[in-house]
């Protein structure tokens, strides 16, 4: 099937890793479904798209958000191809001296919302007989780094859960893969959009673009479908992990 008749759902669209993808999907051809908390802010990036897509504000870590994002692109295209499960929060932590409600929300929103993403697609792509997620991980996910580690475990906890999933939908078609990056400097980081630092960062190998992320999703998305790629660690060159 050509990219120009598929159908993408994005969560955490609006900026970072989220926005990034979904603008190469775009550009790809596909339809788009963004997800993200604040309807002013997909609003605010929707004109970045050639065609329009269908905006859905809600929380993640709710399962409604999810499912409203598949209705509404049943509804408005007729069916999903694609999920990138993206959206996520961050922070350094020493955690007892982080509010315990940043804490909740963390968790709630890298493991539940990445949960409740990836199975409000699945019935839907079992049922076509074919489909491809990706979640948005971290390198994080792959070992523990010292000054993030409630970050750390939530993404230790998306890494068992892609791994234990995927080998569930074995045999349906679906494929199921985690993206797994370094620093990335984009709002997660800290650092906005169009920062003169970022391509200082970049430069010096110490740093990655959204882009960057963008460029490696793509390529797990249009690897052949007798292949999957259940993960792919990126880092900047000179970063020390």
């Amino acid at each position: 099937m050509n990219d120009d008749t598929r159908v993408a759902i994005v969560t955490g669209a609006s900026s970072g890793i989220g926005l990034a993808c979904a603008i190469a999907l775009d550009q790809a051809g596909m339809r788009l479904v963004l997800v993200g908390r604040q309807l002013s802010r997909l609003e605010n990036v929707a004109a970045q798209f050639s065609q329009a897509p269908e905006l859905v504000a809600g929380d993640v870590a709710e399962p409604e958000t999810s499912q409203t994002a598949v209705d509404r692109a049943l509804q408005k295209f007729g069916r999903i191809d694609v999920l990138l499960a993206n959206a996520g929060l961050y922070f350094p932590d020493k955690g007892w001296e982080v509010d315990a409600s940043r804490v909740d929300a963390l968790g709630r929103t890298n493991v539940l919302g990445v949960m409740h993403s990836v199975h409000s697609v699945i019935p839907h792509f079992i049922n076509q007989g074919v489909g491809d997620i990706i979640v948005t991980s971290s390198v994080s996910g792959h070992q523990v780094i010292a000054w993030e580690p409630i970050y750390s475990a939530t993404k230790h906890a998306v890494q068992a859960f892609v791994h234990g999933t995927r080998q569930q939908l074995v045999g349906t078609g679906v494929r199921l893969g985690a993206i797994a990056p370094g620093i990335v400097l984009n709002e997660l980081w800290g650092v906005s959009e169009g920062d003169v630092s970022i391509e200082q960062e970049v430069a010096a190998g110490r740093g990655m673009r959204s882009q960057d992320v963008a460029d490696a999703f793509m390529f797990m998305l249009h690897t052949p479908r007798h292949i999957t790629i259940r993960d792919l660690v990126m880092l900047p060159t000179n970063q020390v992990i």
